[in-house]
């Protein structure tokens, strides 16, 4: 337990950290997500082949491999990074963005049909329907899952550890290291600051998904 409190400056860096790497890549995430998501139904078929290609590819390749094209890959292409947090949210970004896409999909298919048609039928084009009548009502469909998703963005920052970057597992790994008889606390104070994080965004979506229940 001293091993905690005596680390405490770097559990809250990292936990500071942590929390920059989710924010930023959450946000980048969301936007090109839902980019995705608009050009998985967009009339133009060359969007949708792209969209479907890029998010069953991202969607069924490990983080890790993610992780290491930015990391190690792009370098070598000639896009080089002054700090390797950019690479990691380029890689947190890219993996998250195929999840949010698919969710954001699944919220558009569950809006009418008919609203659409009804909308075309005034004269809206493309554009004006998805975003003035689909995408207001499937956001709001999809928050909870996407806050689960974004649940699993904040786990999924620790693989930046393997990567010279020092959140919180990071400096979890290099305090396993410097007490290695205190292991188990080490731990135990990593868990503690990642629950910090995802317990307040777990009980956000069990409220916002029993305020859309009873919405509908």
């Amino acid at each position: 337990m001293d091993v905690i409190i005596e680390s405490l400056p770097q559990y809250w860096d990292g936990f500071l950290r942590t929390l920059f790497l989710a924010a930023v890549s959450g946000i980048i995430a969301l936007v090109v997500g839902t980019l995705l998501a608009a050009a998985r139904v967009s009339p133009v078929a060359a969007l949708r082949g792209f969209s479907m290609f890029y998010v069953e590819v991202v969607r069924n390749t490990p983080l890790t491999i993610a992780f290491f094209f930015a990391a190690v890959v792009l370098p070598r292409l000639g896009v080089t990074f002054q700090q390797f947090e950019v690479a990691a949210i380029i890689a947190l970004s890219a993996y998250t963005s195929a999840f949010i896409a698919e969710a954001v999909r699944s919220g558009v298919n569950s809006v009418p049909v008919g609203q659409a048609e009804a909308a075309r039928s005034i004269g809206m084009k493309f554009g004006q329907v998805l975003s003035l009548i689909i995408l207001p009502q499937a956001l709001r469909t999809v928050i909870p899952p996407m806050i689960n998703i974004l649940i699993a963005l904040v786990k999924n920052s620790s693989v930046a550890g393997a990567f010279y970057v020092l959140e919180l597992f990071g400096y979890g790994k290099q305090l396993a290291n410097d007490h290695g008889d205190a292991v188990m606390w080490v731990l135990v104070g990593v868990a503690f600051f990642y629950l910090l994080i995802t317990v307040p965004l777990g009980y956000l979506a069990h409220q916002v998904e029993r305020k859309v229940a009873i919405a509908r």
